[in-house]
């Protein structure tokens, strides 16, 4: 009885040590997010200090008036902005900011679900299709687009507006890319599906097939660009925040937020997957009904994402890596955690694609794809030397 209850003991110290050592960590994140954030919106080619960011933020919520800064004697101060520093802050950096926090978030939960759902460490939203049916949707809108609208003019009766005259005209693109994402998952997700089964082999197989399709879309369509229509090819397949406006954001956010915060509430059903289909059904889990909404969750949030900001790729593989192997594969902390590590990596990254290549601006997928191609080989040399995952 005393060795029992002394095991028992040594179980709870162990339990407390690893619930306050999981604790810390997602503090030591959040804060991590909050630095990522104040320096994203604070450092540039305009500098902007920690009192005049609060300051900035304090008149715009109306808690500062237009002279409360003068009024209280700081005008000589750090506290003291201008007109300048406050439209850089609120009109070009925070939607930048925000849409790296969105953005990075919503892949970095995606690659955590997608990987407890499918079992495997190297799953990620690309591997279904996501990403490329996005990214041919969006091209073949580049490069084909005024022609398409020419042609349905004609079919339809109607004429055409000329490029960039309608007030929608700036979500033809992200909805065209949204659109093509979903539209791939669902031909993957139909493909694995038989008699209500689906089977994730099949899907896995399924979404190889449809990226080499979407490939081959692309290559053709970059063969039949001009040289501006290459240009925007190039800059929108590699990745990129600038040019974010509210109103885009507002467009998608609904969408990447909704999607971000419904996965994480799988984490009770992944983790019952870890164990395999069939122990999760005695338990008590739907699974068909899961991998349908763990599937389409990820679409949308990927989808949405991938319209706005062009092709990221390797966060969603890279973040849930980098937490599991800090609390391990409990996806109560997974989910959380790669949320909060995903927005703070994105901020970086954004941070340094428009600090390294002064005046220029940085595709952010290069600087992600630098850091995920090595890891990447890294996990493959890992799994090797231990035998296999």
């Amino acid at each position: 009885m005393a060795i029992s209850s002394l095991a028992a003991g040594q179980v709870m110290t162990i339990a407390l040590r690893r619930r306050q050592r999981t604790t810390l960590f997602l503090w030591a994140l959040a804060g991590l997010l909050l630095v990522g954030f104040v320096v994203s919106v604070g450092w540039g080619a305009v500098g902007i200090s920690l009192p005049q960011i609060i300051a900035i933020f304090g008149h715009a919520l109306g808690l500062l008036s237009e002279h409360a800064v003068d009024d209280a004697g700081f005008q000589n101060s750090l506290w003291a902005f201008g007109r300048r520093e406050e439209t850089v802050l609120l009109a070009i950096r925070l939607p930048r900011a925000c849409l790296a926090i969105l953005v990075g978030a919503a892949l970095a939960v995606s690659g955590a679900a997608l990987q407890g759902l499918f079992r495997n460490p190297l799953a990620d939203p690309g591997l279904i299709g996501v990403s490329t049916g996005a990214a041919l949707a969006a091209a073949t809108t580049i490069v084909l687009g005024n022609s398409l609208a020419i042609v349905l003019g004609q079919f339809f009766g109607f004429e055409p507006q000329v490029p960039g005259t309608s007030p929608f005209s700036f979500l033809a693109l992200p909805l065209a890319a949204f659109c093509g994402g979903l539209i791939s998952t669902f031909l993957v997700y139909r493909i694995a599906s038989h008699a209500g089964q689906t089977d994730v082999a099949t899907m896995l197989l399924a979404g190889v097939a449809m990226n080499a399709i979407s490939a081959a879309g692309v290559g053709l369509l970059i063969f039949l660009s001009n040289d501006q229509q290459l240009r925007d090819l190039n800059f929108w397949m590699l990745g990129s925040l600038g040019g974010v406006t509210w109103t885009k954001i507002l467009t998608v956010a609904p969408f990447i937020a909704g999607a971000t915060i419904v996965l994480s509430l799988f984490a009770r059903h992944l983790n019952a997957l870890l164990l395999g289909e069939r122990e999760a059904q005695h338990l008590g889990f739907q699974i068909q009904w899961t991998k349908r909404a763990v599937v389409l969750l990820v679409a949308l949030a990927t989808g949405a994402s991938v319209a706005i900001t062009g092709v990221i790729g390797f966060v969603g593989l890279v973040v849930p890596h980098l937490v599991r192997l800090t609390l391990g594969a409990d996806h109560k902390t997974l989910l959380p955690a790669s949320i909060l590590l995903g927005a703070s990596l994105m901020l970086f990254a954004d941070l340094a694609a428009r600090s390294v290549a002064l005046p220029a601006e940085l595709p952010i997928g290069i600087l992600t794809s630098c850091v995920g191609g090595p890891f990447f080989l890294w996990l493959l040399v890992r799994s090797r030397s231990k035998g296999g995952w």
